[in-house]
């Protein structure tokens, strides 16, 4: 594989990150020194200069209005904007749109494209993925969904209990995921069909309070009471849904690395410059061992996270599912930001855990990216049937 990044990438990346350093985090500092969340009049506002400067959906093609940039492309250019919370959301790359996005690009037929696809790629509309179930429905195993859709005469009837929506709050469409035919492998008897907010049946019960401040587009619970839907709702083909959640989660497990990758990166630059500012028991904390070790152990854990990220990224672009190689990466990148946000937090001591700093906020928030999109857990069950299905057999 080729480790290159061609040189109209790279330009897109520092421009995005000028991007989000100019415009993007003096929004984010003003939400921190007040505690205010972001509104939608102010994402607007920013996405309104994002297209501007022709920096919107990276992963859209050129005549939507988007970068149009491959898998393997958007690697440092998803990092750059990752460099704040707010940044994906400003230039339109940020989960769970971006996932939708790439769902519907690859299996909407036309009319779901002009109906659903064209105003979210614009910008003019939001999207939720409505798969995860509260207990004892599916969670860590989509297995075990409970949702239902059943058949009656040519519409289908959708009952069940959905929850950890992420933009429910203000998506105008849902993507859910379904049991079809309860007598079949689960992976073959689910469908995802597109539903409007406004449809009948759609009953939003509340907002789940996450760790950490709220989230813009909250993570809502659903019940879906006979939710009416025609055949035409349909997305991809009947039995088809794990087939399709495969195809956007793969991606998007990637997505969220590169992003994730941009905080932890800029947290370690914060976390240095106030070391090289900040004297204590002699001098400069850079001056002391245990400081330097935490930089160093950062510095090579992120860059080890950047090399898988590629090669999944490159497995992706060749065709290839890349399930162990996306597995390794989701793995191997959250639980890396973890650890340098917590380092950097213990390098800034009571400036850390202020809000004078976004240390603590991302602290708080990177904690859930060893969950979604696959626990770590699970991640590691996939890479360990590989090994045991490779290595396993007897050696004489």
């Amino acid at each position: 594989m080729e480790f290159e990044i061609p040189r109209h990438v790279n330009l897109v990346a520092q421009r995005v990150r000028q991007f989000v350093d100019n415009e993007v985090i003096p929004v984010e500092s003003e939400l921190l020194r007040t505690g205010a969340l972001l509104t939608n009049d102010m994402l607007q506002e920013l996405r309104s200069k994002a297209k501007a400067a022709n920096l919107w959906a990276p992963t859209m093609p050129k005549a939507w209005g988007g970068m149009g940039l491959n898998i393997q492309e958007i690697v440092p250019v998803f990092e750059a904007a990752g460099r704040s919370l707010l940044g994906p959301l400003a230039i339109h790359c940020a989960a769970p749109d971006e996932g939708n996005m790439h769902l519907l690009h690859n299996w909407a037929n036309e009319e779901q494209i002009e109906r659903y696809l064209a105003p979210l790629a614009k910008g003019e509309t939001f999207s939720a993925f409505s798969m995860t179930e509260p207990p004892p429905g599916a969670g860590s195993d989509p297995r075990m969904i409970k949702t239902r859709a059943d058949k009656d005469v040519d519409d289908w009837v959708i009952n069940g209990h959905k929850w950890l929506n992420s933009n429910g709050e203000i998506a105008d469409f849902f993507i859910i995921m379904a049991v079809t035919n309860s007598d079949v492998h689960p992976y073959q008897g689910c469908t995802q069909f597109l539903a409007p907010r406004d449809t009948p049946g759609i009953n939003i019960l509340r907002d789940v309070p996450v760790m950490g401040s709220k989230d813009f587009g909250g993570h809502v619970e659903i019940r879906f009471d006979n939710l009416r839907l025609p055949e035409s709702a349909i997305l991809g083909g009947e039995g088809q849904g794990f087939m399709l959640a495969q195809s956007r989660l793969g991606p998007a497990r990637l997505t969220h690395c590169m992003r994730w990758t941009g905080i932890a990166q800029r947290a370690l630059e914060i976390a240095t410059a106030y070391a090289a500012e900040r004297e204590a028991f002699g001098g400069a904390l850079t001056t002391h061992q245990a400081v330097q070790w935490m930089l160093a152990d950062s510095e090579m854990e992120l860059k080890m996270g950047r090399l898988l990220i590629h090669e999944a990224a490159w497995r992706l672009a060749q065709g290839e599912q890349a399930r162990v190689e996306t597995s390794i990466a989701k793995v191997q990148v959250a639980e890396t930001v973890d650890r340098v946000l917590d380092r950097c937090v213990q390098i800034c001591g009571g400036r850390g855990i202020s809000r004078d700093l976004p240390l603590s906020t991302w602290y708080e928030k990177a904690r859930a990216f060893r969950i979604y999109d696959g626990a770590s857990e699970v991640h590691r069950m996939v890479v360990a049937r590989d090994v045991i299905k490779r290595y396993g057999a007897a050696v004489g």
